[in-house]
């Protein structure tokens, strides 16, 4: 087992019998070895530091019904919103106040949002805050749309892949959605010149080892500059409510992995992991990774985007939720940084 954790540390890959074996038997000694290893690499690349992201989520209408999220179309009990460019930027004018230099902006699929008024927001955004960086997270479009965004300023974008696994993607979504087309718009966003940001849920139904395995392998082959994985939390007006939940220590293994293969990636502590643990986000950083998302969203919105139940931080004011971050950072031995934090391969400054 530590051959295989030293060989991937070497090599930067493994086999997908080699990856399935090492999640199938990981064990306590041999995680705490992996995350020792983890922590060094992100040290030697990234030091102490956490970049943090300002998270505006502007809209949970969505046109998908995606059967483990809590804002598909078909969840009639969900109280939609959609936030105005005035709404967003006073988010961003707020978020550079506590510190951040760069804002995710996330939602549903959502046609409200046309590539036009997306280029607006994109662009006064960049205009107001020229050191910040933008990343979107809006769902699959089409090459010339992800062009429109970079062009007006867009930096990043977010696309997690969900599971490289054809028929095992096919069981989590409806029949009009694909891995293919899923896979296809990261390449596009990767061609364009995108920091480009995948990843997967953990201990979603069916999946299994050998998913996990895949997932690697094609995270491997895509070379992302950031990977964001979290563990599967049912929402309660899903299909798939009764379904056991990931769990944080399978979810931490994938990180440790993931540090060790892309030595130099943006890894994210998610909310999904504090949701399932008290010091989740605090433990994911001592797995490997070095990011954490904070929501920037008005507080009078943010319970009702509701991918999973239970989510946390709906309530805090966004500067509550900075200086707490803050604090649990610390604790970590790490500390946050001021900084846009591009991936090494982009300029920092």
């Amino acid at each position: 087992m530590k051959k295989l954790i030293e060989k991937l540390e070497k090599e930067k890959i493994l086999t997908k019998e080699e990856f399935a074996f090492l999640i199938e038997n990981r064990n306590e000694e041999i995680a705490e070895f992996l995350f020792e290893k983890a922590r060094k690499i992100r040290e030697t690349h990234y030091g102490k530091d956490v970049y943090i992201r300002g998270l505006i989520e502007f809209t949970n209408y969505c046109k998908n019904d995606c059967l483990y999220c809590g804002i598909r179309r078909s969840n009639k009990t969900c109280e939609r919103y959609r936030l105005t460019k005035e709404d967003i930027l006073l988010c961003c004018e707020e978020g550079y106040g506590l510190g951040f230099r760069t804002f995710v902006l996330q939602g549903g699929e959502d046609n409200h949002y046309s590539d036009d008024y997306m280029c607006e927001i994109i662009s006064e955004i960049k205009r107001k805050y020229p050191d910040c960086a933008i990343t979107l997270s809006i769902g699959e479009k089409s090459k010339e749309s992800y062009q429109k965004f970079f062009d007006a300023g867009a930096d990043r974008y977010l696309l997690r892949h969900e599971t490289a696994d054809f028929s095992h993607y096919a069981k989590l979504h409806p029949e009009n959605l694909s891995a293919e087309n899923r896979q296809r718009c990261l390449w596009d966003l990767k061609e364009i010149g995108y920091q480009v940001g995948t990843g997967f849920m953990v201990g979603s139904p069916y999946q299994t080892a050998e998913n996990l395995a895949e997932d690697m392998l094609f995270i491997h082959k895509l070379q992302p500059h950031m990977v964001g994985i979290g563990p599967f939390i049912p929402h309660h007006a899903t299909p798939f409510r009764d379904e056991k939940s990931g769990t944080l220590e399978l979810t931490l293994f994938m990180l440790g992995l993931l540090r060790l293969m892309l030595p130099t990636a943006l890894l994210p502590s998610t909310t999904a992991l504090g949701t399932i643990h008290p010091e989740g986000r605090e433990k994911g950083l001592l797995a490997g990774a070095n990011v954490v998302m904070p929501n920037l969203s008005p507080v009078t919105v943010r319970k009702k985007y509701l991918l999973y139940d239970n989510k946390i931080c709906t309530g805090d004011e966004s500067a509550q939720c900075r200086v707490c971050l803050e604090k649990r950072v610390a604790s970590t031995g790490y500390k946050i940084v001021v900084s846009a934090g591009h991936h090494l391969s982009f300029d920092n400054h």
